[in-house]
């Protein structure tokens, strides 16, 4: 019997969705149902369900920033990534989203007639791993195809995708870190070798030192240069012209280094296309 995980933050939602799934699927095993992103990414490693459903909009991480958690996290030496579909409020732009990186989604409330469609077009895609289960090269690539999609459908539903471009940063107002946050300094864009998100604050990494700045990554990513800052991971940006050595481990993952800096930073799936050299 084919398994399937559910991450649904409203428990009514939840359960209208697991009792549609029975008649629209009725093999369909629910193996979980959990209310949050960071739950779903750590039962879905622990279970391993074939077919997930998750909610777009969930506390902390959203449904698209789970599946490219879980996408980075997932060995596909052992099985095939699950297929996935979204579950959302209608929205046209969201959904034209979805049918343009050809992800499945499944609309709220939910309908029985395009939820049996969506369980026809993931059986289908169920039936198409079979052949390559086995096959951890076929497993890999494919996981990196549904990497390529999940970067798309983030960039397509970043809010003010559509939107003008702001004004680009040329500094930014920043605290030393173990100051206490009392002395903070404009720090000149050209210093900084990276940027990560690390709980309430993002990381500043300069030669000389490290600094927190509290405006959120996702409202500094469209302030810079994609020419400039590359973004590896969900959490991370670099300066392009920094990168010293990129290496691939065992597992098939990245990790760079940066001139002038010690740290070793991993590359997410999402953003291993940046060097499809390798």
């Amino acid at each position: 019997m084919p398994t399937a995980l559910i991450a649904e933050d409203e428990p009514l939602l939840a359960a209208a969705l697991q009792a549609e799934l029975a008649r629209a699927w009725p093999d369909l095993r629910i193996v979980a149902t959990v209310g949050d992103g960071a739950s779903a990414v750590r039962e879905a490693l622990a279970l391993r369900p074939d077919v997930l459903f998750f909610d777009i909009r969930m506390p902390g991480l959203s449904g698209l920033d789970a599946a490219a958690e879980l996408a980075d996290a997932w060995d596909s030496s052992a099985q095939p990534f699950p297929a996935l579909a979204f579950v959302t409020a209608y929205d046209q732009y969201a959904v034209q989203a979805f049918e343009t990186q050809a992800i499945d989604y499944v609309l709220k409330p939910v309908q029985p007639e395009r939820l049996h469609k969506s369980a026809q077009k993931l059986r289908a895609a169920l039936a198409a791993q079979a052949p390559a289960a086995i096959n951890p090269i076929a497993n890999q690539a494919s996981l990196q195809a549904t990497a390529d999609q999940l970067r798309h459908l983030l960039a397509a539903l970043q809010p003010g995708a559509d939107a003008a471009a702001p004004a680009p940063l040329r500094q930014l107002p920043a605290s030393t870190a173990g100051s206490g946050g009392s002395t903070i300094r404009m720090v000149p864009l050209a210093e900084v070798l990276y940027l990560q998100a690390a709980d309430k604050y993002v990381r500043l990494v300069t030669p000389g030192g490290e600094h927190l700045l509290r405006t959120p990554l996702k409202d500094l990513l469209p302030r810079l240069s994609a020419d400039e800052f590359w973004q590896i991971h969900r959490s991370t940006l670099v300066r392009a012209d920094a990168i010293d050595t990129v290496r691939r481990d065992e597992a098939g993952k990245l990790h760079l280094t940066l001139r002038g800096c010690p740290d070793q930073l991993a590359v997410s799936r999402l953003y291993a296309h940046l060097f499809k050299a390798l």
